[in-house]
Protein backbone atom coordinates (compact mmCIF):
# COMPACT_ATOMS: atom_id res chain seq x y z
CA UNK A 1 0.00 0.00 0.00
CA UNK A 2 2.74 2.42 0.85
CA UNK A 3 4.53 1.46 -2.34
CA UNK A 4 1.68 2.61 -4.43
CA UNK A 5 0.92 5.56 -2.27
CA UNK A 6 4.70 6.56 -2.61
CA UNK A 7 4.23 5.97 -6.84
CA UNK A 8 1.05 8.36 -7.02
CA UNK A 9 2.91 10.64 -5.04
CA UNK A 10 6.27 10.86 -7.76
CA UNK A 11 3.93 10.51 -10.61
CA UNK A 12 1.68 13.54 -9.56
CA UNK A 13 4.57 15.73 -8.39
CA UNK A 14 6.56 15.01 -11.54
CA UNK A 15 3.58 16.22 -13.60
CA UNK A 16 2.84 19.05 -11.46
CA UNK A 17 6.28 20.32 -11.42
CA UNK A 18 6.59 20.21 -15.27
CA UNK A 19 3.77 23.16 -15.63
CA UNK A 20 6.61 25.33 -14.04
CA UNK A 21 8.28 25.20 -17.36
CA UNK A 22 5.59 24.14 -19.72
CA UNK A 23 3.29 26.72 -21.66
CA UNK A 24 -0.26 26.18 -20.81
CA UNK A 25 -2.09 25.47 -24.12
CA UNK A 26 -5.07 25.90 -23.21
CA UNK A 27 -7.27 27.41 -20.26
CA UNK A 28 -7.78 24.56 -18.09
CA UNK A 29 -3.95 23.68 -18.37
CA UNK A 30 -3.33 27.78 -17.78
CA UNK A 31 -4.61 26.95 -13.94
CA UNK A 32 -1.62 24.24 -13.52
CA UNK A 33 1.11 26.71 -15.00
CA UNK A 34 0.31 29.61 -12.69
CA UNK A 35 -0.87 28.08 -9.82
CA UNK A 36 2.68 24.84 -10.00
CA UNK A 37 5.68 27.58 -9.66
CA UNK A 38 3.26 29.88 -6.74
CA UNK A 39 3.10 26.60 -4.69
CA UNK A 40 7.09 25.26 -5.64
CA UNK A 41 8.07 25.33 -1.77
CA UNK A 42 5.42 23.35 -1.15
CA UNK A 43 6.59 20.75 -3.91
CA UNK A 44 10.09 20.72 -3.07
CA UNK A 45 9.04 20.11 0.39
CA UNK A 46 7.13 16.90 -0.73
CA UNK A 47 9.79 15.53 -3.10
CA UNK A 48 12.61 16.01 -0.28
CA UNK A 49 10.67 13.70 2.06
CA UNK A 50 9.38 11.50 -0.79
CA UNK A 51 13.23 10.73 -1.71
CA UNK A 52 13.81 10.06 2.03
CA UNK A 53 10.68 7.79 2.25
CA UNK A 54 11.96 5.57 -0.22
CA UNK A 55 15.03 3.69 1.54
CA UNK A 56 12.08 2.77 3.76
CA UNK A 57 9.64 1.89 1.80
CA UNK A 58 11.79 -0.56 -1.06
CA UNK A 59 14.69 -1.76 1.92
CA UNK A 60 15.82 -4.59 -0.93
CA UNK A 61 15.87 -2.88 -4.01
CA UNK A 62 15.06 0.90 -4.77
CA UNK A 63 13.08 1.97 -7.32
CA UNK A 64 14.56 3.95 -10.25
CA UNK A 65 12.13 5.27 -11.94
CA UNK A 66 10.38 6.40 -9.06
CA UNK A 67 13.45 7.84 -7.74
CA UNK A 68 14.09 9.37 -11.20
CA UNK A 69 10.23 11.03 -11.20
CA UNK A 70 11.06 12.65 -7.73
CA UNK A 71 14.62 14.16 -8.75
CA UNK A 72 12.90 15.63 -11.65
CA UNK A 73 10.27 16.97 -9.48
CA UNK A 74 12.37 17.98 -7.36
CA UNK A 75 14.75 19.86 -9.97
CA UNK A 76 11.75 21.48 -11.95
CA UNK A 77 10.24 22.93 -8.31
CA UNK A 78 13.62 24.66 -6.82
CA UNK A 79 13.79 26.68 -9.76
CA UNK A 80 11.65 29.50 -8.54
CA UNK A 81 13.62 30.11 -5.80
CA UNK A 82 17.07 29.61 -6.97
CA UNK A 83 16.10 32.16 -10.27
CA UNK A 84 14.98 34.24 -7.26
CA UNK A 85 17.96 36.45 -6.01
CA UNK A 86 18.77 37.48 -10.03
CA UNK A 87 15.24 38.75 -10.53
CA UNK A 88 15.24 40.67 -6.87
CA UNK A 89 18.70 41.92 -7.75
CA UNK A 90 17.57 43.32 -11.51
CA UNK A 91 14.58 44.52 -9.60
CA UNK A 92 16.71 46.54 -7.32
CA UNK A 93 18.48 47.93 -9.77
CA UNK A 94 16.05 49.16 -11.54
CA UNK A 95 14.38 50.49 -8.64
CA UNK A 96 17.50 52.34 -7.54
CA UNK A 97 18.09 54.39 -11.08
CA UNK A 98 14.41 55.85 -10.43
CA UNK A 99 14.45 55.96 -6.75
CA UNK A 100 18.30 56.50 -5.70
CA UNK A 101 17.28 57.02 -1.91
CA UNK A 102 14.55 54.51 -1.02
CA UNK A 103 13.12 55.56 2.30
CA UNK A 104 11.20 53.12 3.87
CA UNK A 105 11.44 49.23 3.39
CA UNK A 106 8.58 46.94 2.04
CA UNK A 107 6.94 45.12 5.89
CA UNK A 108 7.40 41.85 4.15
CA UNK A 109 10.57 40.37 2.13
CA UNK A 110 10.67 39.46 -0.86
CA UNK A 111 10.21 35.76 0.02
CA UNK A 112 8.91 34.86 3.43
CA UNK A 113 8.16 31.07 4.19
CA UNK A 114 5.98 31.78 6.91
CA UNK A 115 4.19 34.40 4.72
CA UNK A 116 3.87 31.22 2.55
CA UNK A 117 2.11 29.14 4.50
CA UNK A 118 0.19 31.30 7.30
CA UNK A 119 -0.71 33.98 4.64
CA UNK A 120 -0.28 37.50 4.92
CA UNK A 121 -1.18 39.10 8.23
CA UNK A 122 -3.31 41.90 8.22
CA UNK A 123 -5.19 43.28 10.70
CA UNK A 124 -8.78 43.87 11.05
CA UNK A 125 -9.54 46.35 8.40
CA UNK A 126 -13.11 48.36 7.42
CA UNK A 127 -14.69 47.81 4.41
CA UNK A 128 -17.52 49.21 2.74
CA UNK A 129 -19.16 46.97 -0.27
CA UNK A 130 -21.48 47.82 -2.94
CA UNK A 131 -21.18 51.47 -3.14
CA UNK A 132 -22.78 53.12 -6.78
CA UNK A 133 -20.88 55.45 -8.70
CA UNK A 134 -22.66 55.68 -11.36
CA UNK A 135 -25.48 54.48 -13.46
CA UNK A 136 -24.64 54.59 -17.40
CA UNK A 137 -27.40 52.94 -19.51
CA UNK A 138 -29.29 52.15 -16.88
CA UNK A 139 -25.73 49.54 -15.68
CA UNK A 140 -25.34 49.91 -11.91
CA UNK A 141 -21.61 50.16 -11.28
CA UNK A 142 -20.35 49.86 -7.66
CA UNK A 143 -16.93 50.01 -6.02
CA UNK A 144 -15.63 48.72 -2.61
CA UNK A 145 -13.81 50.54 -0.23
CA UNK A 146 -11.35 49.42 2.00
CA UNK A 147 -9.76 51.59 4.94
CA UNK A 148 -7.45 51.58 7.97
CA UNK A 149 -8.67 50.34 10.84
CA UNK A 150 -8.17 53.30 12.84
CA UNK A 151 -10.39 56.46 11.66
CA UNK A 152 -8.30 59.02 10.37
CA UNK A 153 -7.72 62.03 12.34
CA UNK A 154 -8.78 64.20 10.39
CA UNK A 155 -10.19 63.74 6.42
CA UNK A 156 -7.61 63.13 3.79
CA UNK A 157 -5.02 61.62 5.42
CA UNK A 158 -4.78 58.46 3.84
CA UNK A 159 -2.85 57.81 0.67
CA UNK A 160 -5.35 55.84 -1.89
CA UNK A 161 -5.32 52.92 -4.03
CA UNK A 162 -8.07 52.85 -6.62
CA UNK A 163 -7.90 49.37 -8.16
CA UNK A 164 -9.03 47.73 -11.42
CA UNK A 165 -9.58 44.41 -12.01
CA UNK A 166 -8.64 42.29 -15.14
CA UNK A 167 -10.42 40.18 -17.10
CA UNK A 168 -10.38 40.55 -21.47
CA UNK A 169 -12.78 43.57 -20.44
CA UNK A 170 -15.24 41.08 -20.92
CA UNK A 171 -15.61 39.60 -17.22
CA UNK A 172 -14.93 39.98 -13.33
CA UNK A 173 -15.67 42.13 -10.07
CA UNK A 174 -14.29 44.88 -7.64
CA UNK A 175 -14.20 41.35 -5.14
CA UNK A 176 -11.30 40.22 -7.62
CA UNK A 177 -8.65 42.51 -5.58
CA UNK A 178 -10.77 42.27 -2.63
CA UNK A 179 -7.16 40.75 -0.90
CA UNK A 180 -5.39 43.42 -2.03
CA UNK A 181 -7.55 45.69 -0.80
CA UNK A 182 -7.13 44.43 2.65
CA UNK A 183 -3.32 43.58 2.40
CA UNK A 184 -2.83 47.66 1.23
CA UNK A 185 -5.20 49.35 4.29
CA UNK A 186 -3.66 46.80 6.76
CA UNK A 187 -0.62 49.27 6.21
CA UNK A 188 -1.87 52.63 6.00
CA UNK A 189 -3.63 53.06 2.38
CA UNK A 190 -7.21 53.62 1.32
CA UNK A 191 -8.00 51.16 -1.35
CA UNK A 192 -10.87 51.50 -3.78
CA UNK A 193 -12.13 48.75 -6.30
CA UNK A 194 -13.94 50.02 -8.94
CA UNK A 195 -16.04 48.25 -11.71
CA UNK A 196 -17.05 48.36 -15.50
CA UNK A 197 -19.12 47.53 -18.32
CA UNK A 198 -17.90 44.72 -20.15
CA UNK A 199 -17.11 43.94 -23.50
CA UNK A 200 -18.64 42.39 -25.76
CA UNK A 201 -21.82 44.31 -24.84
CA UNK A 202 -19.90 47.62 -24.68
CA UNK A 203 -16.91 48.17 -26.60
CA UNK A 204 -13.68 50.76 -26.28
CA UNK A 205 -13.79 53.40 -24.72
CA UNK A 206 -16.56 52.21 -22.54
CA UNK A 207 -14.52 51.06 -19.83
CA UNK A 208 -11.97 53.73 -20.19
CA UNK A 209 -15.41 56.20 -19.45
CA UNK A 210 -16.20 54.09 -16.29
CA UNK A 211 -13.11 53.98 -15.05
CA UNK A 212 -12.31 57.70 -15.24
CA UNK A 213 -16.16 58.77 -13.86
CA UNK A 214 -14.95 55.98 -11.38
CA UNK A 215 -11.75 57.77 -10.41
CA UNK A 216 -13.81 61.04 -10.52
CA UNK A 217 -16.28 59.90 -7.69
CA UNK A 218 -13.67 58.88 -5.67
CA UNK A 219 -11.69 62.50 -5.54
CA UNK A 220 -15.87 64.24 -4.92
CA UNK A 221 -15.82 62.07 -2.01
CA UNK A 222 -12.41 62.02 -0.84
CA UNK A 223 -13.48 63.31 2.24
CA UNK A 224 -16.14 60.82 3.38
CA UNK A 225 -13.34 58.06 3.06
CA UNK A 226 -10.57 59.83 4.46
CA UNK A 227 -8.65 59.94 1.18
CA UNK A 228 -5.67 62.71 0.21
CA UNK A 229 -6.68 63.59 -3.30
CA UNK A 230 -3.56 64.86 -4.23
CA UNK A 231 -2.24 61.08 -3.78
CA UNK A 232 -3.80 58.70 -5.47
CA UNK A 233 -2.53 55.50 -7.17
CA UNK A 234 -4.13 53.25 -9.97
CA UNK A 235 -3.33 49.56 -9.81
CA UNK A 236 -4.02 46.94 -12.55
CA UNK A 237 -4.17 43.84 -13.46
CA UNK A 238 -3.81 42.60 -16.70
CA UNK A 239 -6.95 44.38 -18.85
CA UNK A 240 -7.58 46.41 -15.84
CA UNK A 241 -4.13 47.48 -15.54
CA UNK A 242 -4.42 48.62 -19.40
CA UNK A 243 -7.46 50.88 -18.16
CA UNK A 244 -5.01 52.01 -15.50
CA UNK A 245 -2.63 53.50 -18.16
CA UNK A 246 -4.80 54.84 -20.50
CA UNK A 247 -6.46 56.91 -17.33
CA UNK A 248 -3.38 57.68 -15.77
CA UNK A 249 -1.70 58.87 -18.80
CA UNK A 250 -4.62 60.89 -19.86
CA UNK A 251 -5.85 62.42 -16.75
CA UNK A 252 -6.45 66.09 -16.42
CA UNK A 253 -6.08 65.19 -12.38
CA UNK A 254 -2.56 64.64 -10.84
CA UNK A 255 -2.24 60.77 -10.96
CA UNK A 256 0.61 60.13 -8.65
CA UNK A 257 1.70 56.63 -9.76
CA UNK A 258 0.46 53.73 -11.62
CA UNK A 259 0.70 49.92 -10.38
CA UNK A 260 0.80 47.81 -14.48
CA UNK A 261 0.71 44.25 -13.77
CA UNK A 262 1.00 42.41 -16.72
CA UNK A 263 -1.41 45.50 -19.29
CA UNK A 264 -1.10 44.71 -22.74
CA UNK A 265 0.62 47.85 -24.39
CA UNK A 266 0.49 47.98 -27.77
CA UNK A 267 -2.80 46.25 -29.02
CA UNK A 268 -1.91 46.53 -32.83
CA UNK A 269 1.10 44.52 -32.42
CA UNK A 270 -0.40 41.98 -29.84
CA UNK A 271 -2.91 41.18 -32.22
CA UNK A 272 -0.01 40.94 -34.82
CA UNK A 273 2.66 39.21 -33.03
CA UNK A 274 0.51 36.31 -30.99
CA UNK A 275 2.58 34.55 -28.04
CA UNK A 276 2.68 30.83 -28.65
CA UNK A 277 0.71 29.04 -27.28
CA UNK A 278 -2.09 31.35 -27.15
CA UNK A 279 -4.33 29.87 -24.85
CA UNK A 280 -6.92 32.72 -24.51
CA UNK A 281 -7.34 33.51 -28.45
CA UNK A 282 -5.53 37.26 -28.13
CA UNK A 283 -7.17 38.38 -31.96
CA UNK A 284 -10.89 36.94 -30.14
CA UNK A 285 -10.36 38.98 -27.22
CA UNK A 286 -9.24 41.98 -28.87
CA UNK A 287 -12.05 41.74 -31.61
CA UNK A 288 -14.51 41.38 -28.42
CA UNK A 289 -13.46 44.53 -26.74
CA UNK A 290 -12.38 47.32 -29.87
CA UNK A 291 -15.09 45.82 -32.23
CA UNK A 292 -12.76 44.59 -35.07
CA UNK A 293 -9.82 43.60 -36.46
CA UNK A 294 -6.59 46.66 -36.48
CA UNK A 295 -7.44 46.95 -40.35
CA UNK A 296 -11.29 47.50 -39.49
CA UNK A 297 -10.94 49.94 -37.40
CA UNK A 298 -7.23 51.04 -37.13
CA UNK A 299 -7.66 54.66 -35.02
CA UNK A 300 -9.33 52.73 -32.10
CA UNK A 301 -6.54 50.60 -31.90
CA UNK A 302 -3.54 53.47 -31.81
CA UNK A 303 -5.85 55.17 -29.45
CA UNK A 304 -6.28 52.23 -27.32
CA UNK A 305 -2.76 51.50 -27.05
CA UNK A 306 -0.94 52.95 -24.01
CA UNK A 307 2.08 52.96 -25.91
CA UNK A 308 0.92 56.10 -27.93
CA UNK A 309 0.80 58.15 -24.96
CA UNK A 310 3.85 57.47 -23.94
CA UNK A 311 5.44 57.96 -27.18
CA UNK A 312 3.56 61.53 -27.33
CA UNK A 313 4.87 62.30 -23.61
CA UNK A 314 6.90 65.16 -22.76
CA UNK A 315 9.67 64.69 -20.37
CA UNK A 316 8.37 64.28 -17.02
CA UNK A 317 4.81 64.84 -17.37
CA UNK A 318 3.49 60.96 -17.06
CA UNK A 319 2.83 59.25 -13.39
CA UNK A 320 5.52 57.19 -12.47
CA UNK A 321 4.81 53.48 -13.66
CA UNK A 322 5.90 50.26 -11.64
CA UNK A 323 5.68 47.38 -14.23
CA UNK A 324 5.39 43.80 -13.19
CA UNK A 325 5.47 41.05 -15.65
CA UNK A 326 5.84 37.03 -16.18
CA UNK A 327 8.53 35.85 -17.53
CA UNK A 328 6.81 32.81 -19.06
CA UNK A 329 3.36 35.07 -19.68
CA UNK A 330 2.04 33.57 -22.58
CA UNK A 331 -1.21 35.96 -22.89
CA UNK A 332 1.13 39.09 -22.13
CA UNK A 333 4.01 38.20 -23.13
CA UNK A 334 7.34 40.08 -21.06
CA UNK A 335 8.11 42.13 -23.98
CA UNK A 336 5.69 44.17 -24.22
CA UNK A 337 6.28 45.63 -20.48
CA UNK A 338 9.90 45.69 -21.90
CA UNK A 339 9.35 47.52 -24.49
CA UNK A 340 7.33 50.07 -22.54
CA UNK A 341 10.00 50.21 -19.25
CA UNK A 342 12.14 50.94 -22.69
CA UNK A 343 9.98 53.82 -24.59
CA UNK A 344 8.89 55.62 -20.95
CA UNK A 345 13.14 56.10 -20.47
CA UNK A 346 13.33 57.25 -24.22
CA UNK A 347 10.67 59.86 -23.41
CA UNK A 348 12.48 61.08 -20.25
CA UNK A 349 9.43 59.67 -17.94
CA UNK A 350 9.88 57.08 -14.83
CA UNK A 351 9.60 53.43 -14.80
CA UNK A 352 10.52 50.45 -12.37
CA UNK A 353 10.58 47.17 -14.42
CA UNK A 354 10.56 44.01 -12.38
CA UNK A 355 9.87 40.61 -14.30
CA UNK A 356 9.70 37.51 -12.66
CA UNK A 357 11.05 34.57 -14.74
CA UNK A 358 9.34 31.81 -13.41
CA UNK A 359 5.50 33.21 -13.44
CA UNK A 360 2.58 33.00 -15.66
CA UNK A 361 -0.22 35.44 -16.03
CA UNK A 362 -2.05 36.04 -13.01
CA UNK A 363 0.18 34.96 -11.02
CA UNK A 364 -0.85 36.81 -8.00
CA UNK A 365 -4.32 34.65 -7.89
CA UNK A 366 -2.10 32.70 -5.46
CA UNK A 367 -1.65 36.10 -3.47
CA UNK A 368 0.87 34.19 -0.71
CA UNK A 369 3.00 32.96 -3.70
CA UNK A 370 6.57 33.03 -4.55
CA UNK A 371 5.46 35.59 -7.29
CA UNK A 372 3.21 37.66 -5.15
CA UNK A 373 5.44 38.00 -2.37
CA UNK A 374 8.06 39.35 -4.32
CA UNK A 375 5.75 42.06 -6.91
CA UNK A 376 3.95 42.86 -3.30
CA UNK A 377 7.55 43.42 -1.74
CA UNK A 378 8.47 46.58 -4.85
CA UNK A 379 4.71 47.28 -4.57
CA UNK A 380 4.89 48.63 -1.13
CA UNK A 381 8.16 50.54 -1.98
CA UNK A 382 6.71 52.10 -4.89
CA UNK A 383 3.89 53.56 -3.22
CA UNK A 384 5.63 54.69 -0.52
CA UNK A 385 7.96 56.50 -2.53
CA UNK A 386 5.39 58.21 -4.92
CA UNK A 387 2.32 58.58 -2.29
Amino acid sequence: MGQAIIGLIAGSLCFLSLWIVLPAPNLWLLRLSIGAPEVSPLLVAISAIALLSIRWLYPKQLPQALIALLLISLALSSLPLLQQPNAVAKAEASFSTVFPNQGKPATNPTFSLINFVKGFSSPNVRVQTGIPFAAPDGVSLTLDVYQPAQSGKQSGEYPAVITIYGGSWSSGSPQASAQFGRYLAARGYVVTAIDYRHAPAYRFPTQLEDVQNAIAFVREHAKAYEIDPARISLVGWSAGAHLALLAGFQSTEPIRSIINYYSPVDLTEGYTDLPSPDPIDVQQTLRAFIGGSPSELPSAYVQASPSTYVKAAKPNTLPPVLLIYGGRDHIVEARFGQYLHEIMAQSQNKSVWVKIPWADHAFDKVFNGVSNQLALHFVERFLHQTL
